[in-house]
């Protein structure tokens, strides 16, 4: 190699280094900022969970909330029922619906099935990961388990039958009608995923047997 071929390949190299490192800090830059939204999104989430919760609290025990429940006229994004579950730390208002925008309360009631208290299988479907993650625990429960449902009308009690276990998540049927008084509550799994669907079914306690 001449001096004179020199100069041009070492400056190709420099070139070739400079925008290397112009790529890298970028692609550095873009990883940066994806995983500060990683890190806020759920965050985000959270807040807004929050504050949905803190009206639909206040709503529940107003003599329209009963009314409407008493009729089964209860509007998507309403509040249903309070649900708390000891075992799984889980305490949050319960809305009617199972859409994205109902779901941002945290946990919604499947349309068409019963409504807590009644005969068949009531269904309720909650986060895992966000929006407050109500269901984040739900893996803890065991048989016997509690479930607390503190409607406008009154409280109910169910108790857990069955270990969670998990189902395609196109698998309809866990939320079908069913024989007696029971309760299903579904949630994405493994946490984190929305692969599969985990499961929990329990029934209802009759009064004076809590």
């Amino acid at each position: 190699m001449t001096s004179s071929s020199v100069s041009p390949f070492l400056l190709d190299l420099i070139r070739a280094r400079k925008g290397l490192r112009r790529l890298l800090s970028g692609l550095s830059a873009v990883l940066a900022v994806a995983s500060l939204g990683g890190l806020v999104y759920p965050m985000a989430t959270d807040v807004l969970q929050h504050r949905i919760q803190q009206r639909l609290a206040a709503g529940l025990r107003t003599p329209e909330a009963a009314a409407a429940y008493r009729a089964g006229t209860v509007g998507v994004g309403r509040g249903l029922t309070r649900l708390r579950i000891p075992d799984a730390g889980a305490d949050v208002i319960v809305v009617e619906g199972t859409g994205r925008s109902a779901l941002r309360a945290g946990a919604g009631h499947y349309p068409g099935t019963p409504l807590p208290g009644q005969p068949g299988n009531v269904a309720i479907a909650g986060h895992r990961t966000t929006y407050g993650k109500p269901f984040a625990n739900l893996d803890r429960l065991r048989v016997g388990s509690v479930i607390e449902l503190d409607t406008p009308v009154g409280p109910y009690t169910y108790r857990v039958v069955r270990d969670p276990y998990p189902v395609a998540r196109t698998d309809l049927s866990v939320v079908d009608w069913s024989p007696g008084s029971t309760l299903t509550l579904t949630t994405c799994h493994p946490k984190g995923s929305a692969r599969q669907r985990l499961v929990v079914r329990a029934e209802l306690v009759p009064p004076g047997r809590v």
